[in-house]
């Protein structure tokens, strides 16, 4: 059951603000979306139609917080069928975009994170794998973290670090 004070009434305007979720309310549930979805064949938990229904009733925290939001592969395929125009790819980037802003961001992304600011790129490269560089004749490669931190403290990627209360692990 979902109680009125969990609803935002004010969700579908700000996803239809954000770049790719201008076409968020042309969508009449038709299912189109679902039927053709290659991440549907593959888990239930994905289901655009139903995203899509959360989200113009105002269930934020629900569709924010939650993991199914991060697994559209952006075919198209949904698009290329949808009798609305609804751009879901699209619209599912707004969405991310707007759960990102508030701090929900899945495990995986979170670590991609902690790498960039410990190291500088997304794996570190330790005595071992300069050595074999060597080996093959390749320069070193060494950890440069402070123009990588700038980047993510101006962009507020860097508030994403670690574990939060709101982020979901996989």
């Amino acid at each position: 059951m979902i109680k009125s004070n969990q609803l935002d009434p004010d969700f579908k305007s700000e996803i239809s603000k954000e770049p790719g979720g201008e076409h968020l309310k042309r969508c009449f549930s038709c299912g189109t979306c679902t039927a053709g979805c290659p991440v549907r064949d593959i888990t239930e938990k994905y289901n655009p139609r139903k995203i899509i229904r959360m989200a113009i009733l105002g269930l934020r925290d629900e569709v924010l917080s939650s993991d199914f939001i991060w697994l559209c592969s952006s075919c198209y395929s949904c698009y290329e069928r949808c009798p609305q125009d609804v751009r879901i790819p699209e619209l599912m980037n707004a969405i991310k975009n707007i759960a990102v802003r508030e701090g929900y961001l899945p495990g995986a992304y979170r670590t991609q994170v902690d790498l960039l600011w410990d190291h500088g790129r997304l794996l570190e490269i330790s005595d071992f794998e300069n050595e074999e560089r060597q080996r093959h004749g390749l320069p070193p490669i060494y950890e440069k973290v402070e123009g990588v931190r700038r980047i993510l403290k101006v962009t507020g990627v860097d508030k994403l670090r670690g574990s939060r209360e709101n982020s979901r692990e996989e």
